[in-house]
């Protein structure tokens, strides 16, 4: 069959402010989409992905009207899923016949919820989809043989992982086991992407291009309210990929002409031992790239982050997410104020850059513990800070819960850390969108801050980074109410 897998249309306004959107926007390669791009092919159908990060709708409709795929894969976060509705519309127009499926995070998350509010869909992904969508497009082949239509007449009753329509009724298959063999499955078809160079993280968060993604294990044991994962009660914990798989991805990207890899891992340092392995491999092959991790700040330790250093890796996530114990405690995080200081400092010692995220809008801080946070994260004093506001995406235990936290906007634009889509009892959405801008001010004009990204700059990528957080700092601070929506 001819399958179409497409990411909706899309443009950095609608996700940061456009007055800060030059030091925050990225595009990432789409790993998820990739992934099940490369385990369609490998069933022998023909395979092209759209992207609307860099295609208008006008643009994705033409070329998938002149493709005339038989199948098609939509894929859909939350604060996209307008756009993913509007997509499916516009392609049930031009492709009446083609059997139509969401996948992401928003349809695994609402299920048959998205077929109600979608009529043009014909069915949802509930889960991984490597073998539910290859298992489908047998089913649907099996059926065209014989019928004008792709897909007409197919018995999809058994095919787990699926949610579909059946007439008038909307029918549940039961969830698909979560992919054990990571091994088993190929690896992303990364040729989909067209050009590579296009794909890179925000300014100041990569060293050198083309960048690659890399998932060396899917799942997380921990268990943030935040936080949304496929396995929402964490029954399988991390599944990890072979340490000779994943260097056979690497050597692949690297043969495809990429020098950096990010590592999107919730935590690379799971398994300490596994970890290890793998930096002291990267070092023993001499493989010549570059690589940003994620890491929680309890698993790692100087000796660890040395050998990452020692194999190539120069920045790490540390997701420090508050300084104050309660709001830390009251997310699940299962960390401390001093741990986080202790791997910053750890890292710092190695000569790694190390990037923090913040919360604020956690349940049941307060403004004056978002003022900590901030004093905390200035005391820390990471290479990069970023501030977000606390978000219910569906799925996650803060969203079943809401009204036990506090309340939620409707508005899905609201959905991207950037929006306070949600408002604890402790607080107003105002607080929280000042805070944002205060922490933001207050680290990043600090004269030490501003010497030390001064005396850094070395390269045309290092100036082209720092213009663009000139341009979002003047903002910043000339501006008020930078990160305020109206009213949802």
């Amino acid at each position: 069959m001819k399958c179409a897998l497409i990411v909706p249309a899309w443009v950095p306004e609608e996700i940061f402010s456009s007055k800060t959107a030059g030091s925050q926007i990225n595009y990432w390669q789409p790993l998820g989409t990739l992934y099940v791009a490369a385990a369609i092919r490998a069933a022998g159908h023909e395979v092209r992905f759209f992207n609307g990060a860099f295609l208008r709708q006008e643009e994705i409709l033409a070329a998938v009207g002149e493709f005339q795929p038989d199948f098609i894969g939509l894929y859909s976060t939350t604060f996209g899923w307008n756009k993913a509705r509007q997509a499916a519309a516009d392609l049930r127009k031009l492709l009446p016949a083609a059997f139509m499926v969401a996948g992401g995070p928003y349809p695994v998350a609402l299920q048959e919820q998205c077929l109600v509010d979608c009529p043009e869909l014909d069915g949802v992904v509930t889960g991984e989809g490597e073998y539910t969508v290859v298992e489908l497009l047998s089913r649907l082949t099996g059926a065209a043989a014989g019928h004008p239509a792709p897909g007409e007449g197919a018995d999809l009753a058994g095919v787990l992982g699926l949610v579909y329509r059946q007439g008038m009724e909307i029918i549940k298959n039961p969830p698909r086991p979560l992919i054990e063999d990571l091994d088993a499955l190929p690896f992303p078809a990364r040729d989909l992407l067209g050009e590579a160079d296009r794909y890179i993280p925000p300014p100041a968060t990569y060293k050198r291009r083309p960048v690659a993604v890399i998932m060396t294990a899917r799942g997380c044991n921990r268990r943030c309210i935040y936080c949304f994962q496929i396995d929402k009660y964490r029954s399988l914990g991390v599944r990890f990929r072979g340490v000779e798989n994943v260097m056979a991805e690497i050597e692949e990207c690297l043969a495809q002409g990429y020098k950096e890899i990010k590592f999107i891992d919730d935590t690379l340092a799971a398994d300490y031992e596994r970890a290890m392995t793998m930096a002291r491999e990267i070092k023993r092959r001499g493989l010549d790239f570059t690589w940003f991790a994620s890491a929680c700040v309890n698993q790692v330790d100087k000796p660890l982050l040395q050998a990452f250093k020692e194999a190539g890796c120069w920045a790490i996530l540390f997701g420090a997410e508050s300084g104050v114990q309660k709001d830390l405690n009251t997310i699940r995080k299962g960390i401390t104020p001093a741990q986080i200081k202790k791997a910053v400092a750890a890292a710092k010692e190695v000569g790694i850059t190390v990037y923090t995220p913040f919360l604020f809008g956690i349940p049941g801080q307060t403004f004056a513990d978002g003022l900590k946070s901030i004093e905390f994260a200035c005391e820390l004093d990471p290479d990069i800070a970023n501030f977000h506001a606390v978000t219910p995406f569906p799925g996650t235990e803060l969203y079943d819960n809401i009204d036990k936290y506090g309340t939620m906007s409707e508005d899905l634009n609201d959905y991207s850390y950037q929006g306070a889509a949600f408002i604890p009892y402790s607080m107003t959405r105002e607080e929280i969108t000042q805070l944002r801008q205060i922490a933001f001010r207050r680290f990043y004009t600090r004269p030490s801050f501003l010497l030390r990204r001064l005396l850094a700059l070395r390269t045309a990528h290092d100036f082209k980074a720092a213009l663009a957080g000139v341009r979002s700092l003047f903002w910043l601070l000339w501006q008020k109410n930078l990160f305020r929506r109206g009213p949802s």
